[in-house]
């Protein structure tokens, strides 16, 4: 074999990504999506490393939303700043990365408000009532961990913790360190489908999951192949490519 033989077997074969959703064109959902007119403001902060193009679904959980805004970064100066206009951050929660303490859910609750300290709020209906947006951390725990002592100004906000009932669909596709661990989207989902009083809202972003899910299964990594998406590389280097710290 041929040198220039060689270069032409290892050359990447680049598969062509959706330009809005940024996932491989075998995984793009985002043409059957309707985005959702919220009354509370999302935003959703991405670690700059969150590099699960497959699975990953911030872009499509802010694609769902009118009023959503999407950022990759590790710090900002302020709310203020990471949003693009002017905000208070005592009107916003954080959906926070600690477990909520079984003792303190009440039969059929699914989110409970902190206060800037960790403590639960005394009347959490009203606690709940107040705020005007929310901010996801999107990237392993680790890289959420990270944003979330790297923006000192989250500590003004209002915290929420999610108690779902049930684990995330994600199931065996993606191993979670924590039994109420969800992707960003059906965390999303679940968090404005409880403030705003509408179930619809966590049933259509729950179908764009499941879809995306599906159409994952049908195009899956193989051992010799590329992740869907993904560049193909030299067989040599194939499994250091699919190892996911």
């Amino acid at each position: 074999m041929t040198d220039t033989e060689t270069e032409i077997e290892a050359a990447p074969i680049v598969i062509e990504d959706c330009p809005r959703c940024g996932k491989p064109v075998t995984l793009c959902v985002c043409q059957d999506i309707q985005p959702i007119d919220n009354k509370i403001a999302l935003l959703i902060l991405q670690h700059p490393q969150e590099q699960d193009k497959a699975l990953g679904t911030a872009r499509l959980t802010a694609l769902s939303f009118k009023n959503a805004v999407f950022k990759t970064g590790l710090s900002w100066p302020s709310l203020t700043k990471a949003l693009g206009r002017t905000a208070d951050p005592k009107r916003w929660a954080t959906l926070y990365l600690g477990s909520a303490d079984p003792k303190l859910i009440a039969p059929g609750q699914a989110i409970l408000a902190l206060d800037a300290k960790g403590h639960l709020l005394p009347i959490q209906e009203m606690a709940l009532a107040d705020i005007q947006g929310v901010i996801v951390l999107d990237g392993t725990w680790s890289q959420a961990k990270t944003l979330w002592w790297r923006n000192a100004w989250l500590l003004k906000c209002k915290r929420v913790v999610l108690a779902p009932s049930r684990p995330s669909l994600y199931g065996k596709l993606r191993r979670e360190p924590r039994r109420e661990g969800l992707s960003t989207l059906e965390a999303a989902g679940m968090l404005l489908s409880h403030l705003e009083k509408k179930p619809e809202i966590e049933t259509a972003l729950t179908a764009t999951f499941t879809k995306l899910l599906e159409l994952y299964r049908l195009n899956p990594p193989t051992a010799t192949g590329p992740l869907p998406g993904a560049k193909a590389l030299p067989r040599r280097r194939v499994q250091r490519r699919y190892t996911r710290g």
